[in-house]
Formats: C-alpha cells, sequence, structure tokens
C-alpha cells in the first residue's frame, strides 16, 4: 500500500524535472556525412582482396549500423524540415552549406550498396536486391538532381567571390559518379538484353557527367590554395574531398568492366576492361599524391590547433573510395601492390571512421554539435 505525504493548501505541487530535447534547428545535411562513412567502411571491407578471420562479419555489423543512421539522420532532417522550414530555405541560399545537399543521394547511394555486398549475409538476397533497387533509384534521382540544382543556385543565387573555391563544391558533382560505381551491383540483376545494356551505359554516362564537372572544379580548388594559402584550421580536412571522385571514378570503370561482358557486345567489354587500367593507375597515382599533400595540410592545421567538426567525416568516404578503387585494380592487374595499397588504406580508413565516430557521439551527448554556430566576423568585400 503506497503512502502518500500530504499536501497543504497553497502549497504548489512538486513539479517533475523535465529533459531538454536537443533542437533539430542546427541539424544540417553535413550529417549525412556520417552515414557515407559508416557505409563505406562495411562496402569496401566486404570487397578487400584478403581473407581475414572476423572481417566479414563486422562488415554485415557496421552495415547495420550504416542503415540504421540512414533511417535516424533521414528523420531528423524531415523533422528539420518541418519545424525550422525557414532555417532549411537558409541552408539552400548558405554557399557554404548548399553543397552538403548531395550527401543525401550519397548516403542512399552508399547503404543501398553495403546491403548487396554486405547486408544480404543477414536478410538474404532477394530482399538486399529489392533494397537496393529502391535505394539506388532514389539516390541517383536526387543526384541527378543535386548535381543541377546546386551549381544553379551557385549561379543565380550564391554568386561566390573569386578565389573562395573550395573541395565542398565537389560534393553535390560526385553523386552521380557514386551512382555509376554502385549501379554494376544491379547489373547482372536484369534479364539480358536491352535492360541489362541500358544500364550499363546509363552509369558510363554518369561516370563522364561526374568526371568532367570534376575537372572544372579542380582546377579552381587548387588555385585557390596556391593562391590564397591553406584553408582555415576548421575546414582542412575537406581538402580529402577530392579524393571522392578520384577514388570512385577508379572504382566506377572496374566495376563497370566486371559486368561488361554480361551485358555489351564483345569488343566494348574487352575495351571496357581496358579502360579500367589505363584510367584507373593513372587516376590513382594522382588521388596518392593529392592524398599525401592533404595529410601534410591537415598535419600542419593539428599543429595549429585544428579542434574536432563535423568536417572530421571527410576523412572517411572520400578514402573509402580509394580502397576501392585500389580493390578493383588488383582484380584487373593482378599486382600484389595494389593489394596492399587496398589494404593500408583500408586500415587508415578505420582509424579514421573510428575517431570521427567517437568523437561525433560525445558532441551529440554533450550538445556541442547541435548548438547554433559561432557568428563569423563580417567580411568586407571589395566592389571594385
Amino acid at each position: 500500500m503506497a503512502i502518500f505525504p500530504p499536501v497543504r493548501a497553497g502549497t504548489p505541487a512538486p513539479r517533475t524535472a523535465a529533459l531538454p530535447l536537443p533542437s533539430l534547428r542546427h541539424f544540417g545535411p553535413n550529417w549525412y556525412a556520417t552515414v557515407m562513412g559508416t557505409a563505406v567502411v562495411a562496402t569496401a571491407g566486404a570487397t578487400l582482396p584478403v581473407d581475414v578471420p572476423g572481417l566479414r562479419t563486422a562488415c554485415v555489423v557496421v552495415w547495420a549500423v550504416s542503415a540504421v543512421l540512414l533511417a535516424a539522420v533521414l528523420t531528423a532532417r524531415a523533422g528539420h524540415w518541418i519545424l525550422h522550414r525557414d532555417q532549411a530555405r537558409a541552408h539552400l541560399m548558405d554557399p557554404a552549406v548548399a553543397p552538403f545537399h548531395g550527401c543525401l543521394s550519397m548516403a542512399l547511394l552508399a547503404v543501398g550498396a553495403g546491403t548487396v555486398v554486405a547486408g544480404q549475409d543477414l536478410i538474404g538476397h532477394r530482399a538486399a536486391v529489392a533494397a537496393d533497387v529502391l535505394l539506388f533509384t532514389a539516390g541517383t534521382v536526387t543526384g541527378l538532381a543535386a548535381a543541377v540544382a546546386i551549381p544553379y543556385l551557385m549561379v543565380v543565387r550564391h554568386r561566390p567571390a573569386p578565389g573562395t573555391a573550395s573541395p565542398v563544391w565537389l560534393l553535390p558533382l560526385v553523386a552521380p559518379m557514386v551512382s555509376a560505381a554502385v549501379g554494376p551491383l544491379l547489373v547482372p540483376e536484369l534479364a539480358p538484353g536491352q535492360g541489362r545494356e541500358a544500364l550499363l551505359l546509363a552509369c558510363y554516362a554518369m561516370f563522364g557527367l561526374s568526371l568532367l564537372a570534376t575537372l572544372v572544379v579542380l582546377p579552381l580548388v587548387f588555385a585557390r590554395l596556391v593562391h590564397q594559402g591553406p584553408p582555415p584550421l576548421a575546414l582542412t580536412p575537406t581538402l580529402f574531398l577530392v579524393l571522392g571522385p578520384l577514388g570512385q571514378s577508379t572504382t566506377a570503370v572496374n566495376q563497370l568492366a566486371d559486368v561488361a561482358p554480361g551485358a555489351i557486345a564483345a569488343p566494348y567489354a574487352s575495351a571496357f576492361g581496358v579502360l579500367a587500367v589505363l584510367y584507373g593507375v593513372p587516376v590513382m597515382g594522382f588521388a596518392l599524391l593529392w592524398l599525401a599533400l592533404s595529410a601534410a595540410l591537415v598535419v600542419r592545421a593539428v599543429r595549429r590547433g585544428m579542434r574536432f567538426t563535423m568536417t572530421w567525416w571527410g576523412f572517411t568516404f572520400p578514402v573509402g573510395t580509394c580502397v576501392t578503387g585500389a580493390a578493383g585494380l588488383a582484380r584487373h592487374t593482378g599486382l600484389h601492390t595494389f593489394t596492399w595499397l587496398a589494404v593500408a588504406l583500408y586500415a587508415l580508413l578505420v582509424a579514421a571512421w573510428a575517431v570521427a565516430g567517437v568523437r561525433t557521439l560525445g558532441g551529440l551527448l554533450s550538445g556541442a554539435l547541435l548548438a547554433a554556430p559561432r557568428p563569423l566576423r563580417p567580411v568586407t568585400v571589395r566592389t571594385t
């Protein structure tokens, strides 16, 4: 029998302390990077050209985490648009934030690919293919839309000043390249004939779309570094984003070469196999050059006091694309050099993912990552 203390007349009823709920007002599209970085750990690990005991099981677990993360971030972003529509529109009009909307597409595509590569061990092949069809379709449509809409906003509304090019500009442009790299997983699932060939050539078209757009932006980024110096400390990790189109394009040509023989006539199928090596090897060489340059600038930034921000997730997905690119070259060349390169890059990827994940969890628990961004000092823009 419960005994309650008497309540005196006029005494206010005791209040139950309410736990403050985190606000979604500043939950931006950059959070999709956590999904991308987690999913690529599973995909890259499952396709690694070495047999490591327990690695396959670990990749399935990480894929499951990425699927849960995708659902959580999609829900939070929907809440952001519903509850804070003014801020969501402000993000689109902000040239520093708008390019991150391309991450939605890549998050969908990365989890979809991971479902076929690793998740089928848990849910079965048929369910994995069905899930990937849904995620690939949604990711490709949103990626193509972002590849047009974000540059349009940059031209019409953002109008960035000369010398302000950022690797972040590549995010909406590399999304179709991700579709080109993961699309081959679905080619064998189609019946032989027009469907297979159409999907194969559509992936090649998206490969060309993204590659040519990258070749337009990348010189601007390098020119900004040479003429303006290193980026601010907090933005230094974004230099790793350049590895994304490099590693992903290498992955794409190798993945497409794997499925070409069953989808297109023999002369073209063999040519695609040659292209995988003739394109992939030089681009991987440039990716390693950029990796070394970016790593040196990150070390410089750390020595000058660089602290954790969400930009640290830039260390994950781009490096993961280089892992899958090196693994593809190992398959097509038979060189052990590419096998060990893939292993070394995967070790770097896992370390970066672990650090970023732990620091992000800590920032969420403290509320620091959901707080309003610090106001920037006004910048004087010369008009003459």
